[in-house]
């Protein structure tokens, strides 16, 4: 039986510059990803528990709609959900236990931690891990005194850049449009991103989930909202 919500509700904003009660390896050598998936690539004792293996990553993954999603769409790849609410996390991380026991064999590429993406990112991930991260409905921290905790900003840009592969995708959503074009601000004027054209992005399939498949997405549906999409490449070093 999957978990309810109700029993898992926590207040929506967090604050990300204050002191949380986490635990995080000193470095990504030191991550044991076995704890986590339950797959066979993960079993190779010849690998170091570092390799490159989680390629995805949903940043502030809410209620994990993203994770569920994407897991059928891409068997193989290894996705990491990172949230900071502990509630909230705990409630992924049962509802992917839950998924599991009721399709064997399934979701076993899915994981979700606590933890607070603006300060320990580094610490998991190493330089040119990620292939694609994921920035669905963040706090828009409407207040000019706490646009600092906004998740995109110029400091740590250059943090996703490190993690990401070159070519690697970065994906943001948001149903506010001062978010938006902050974020697109500040992607674009960072010289190890380039912005991607929407006619770049047919085929792309993850494009065709992203709007709708987070439960903050549901509720701009319900609400009538509008949906502010926009994806970043990582370009390669010898451009910058």
């Amino acid at each position: 039986m999957l978990p309810q919500k109700k029993y898992y509700r926590q207040r929506a904003h967090s604050n990300p510059i204050a002191d949380h009660c986490i635990e995080y390896p000193r470095c990504p050598k030191e991550m044991n990803w076995n704890d986590l998936y339950l797959c066979d690539k993960l079993e190779d004792e010849s690998k170091s528990s570092y390799e490159k293996i989680v390629e995805f990553a949903d940043i502030g993954c809410g209620y994990g709609g993203l994770l569920v999603t994407l897991s059928p769409m891409f068997p193989e790849t290894y996705m990491l959900g990172i949230e900071i609410r502990v509630k909230v996390s705990d409630y992924v991380m049962d509802r992917i236990k839950a998924l599991r026991t009721q399709n064997p064999g399934t979701y076993g590429n899915i994981a979700c931690i606590r933890s607070n993406a603006m300060k320990y990112l580094p610490n998991y991930f190493a330089k040119g891990q990620l292939k694609k991260m994921f920035f669905l409905y963040p706090d828009p921290h409407f207040k000019k005194a706490k646009h600092k905790w906004r998740i995109i900003n110029s400091s740590l840009l250059a943090e996703y850049a490190y993690i990401l592969s070159e070519g690697g995708l970065v994906y943001t959503v948001t149903d506010v449009e001062d978010l938006h074009k902050w974020m697109v601000k500040h992607f674009t004027e960072h010289p190890l991103f380039d912005q991607v054209l929407e006619k770049e992005l047919e085929g792309d399939p993850v494009k065709n989930v992203l709007l709708d498949c987070s439960e903050e997405g549901k509720k701009v549906t319900r609400n009538n909202g509008q949906k502010f999409l926009a994806v970043f490449k990582r370009v390669p070093d010898s451009f910058y």
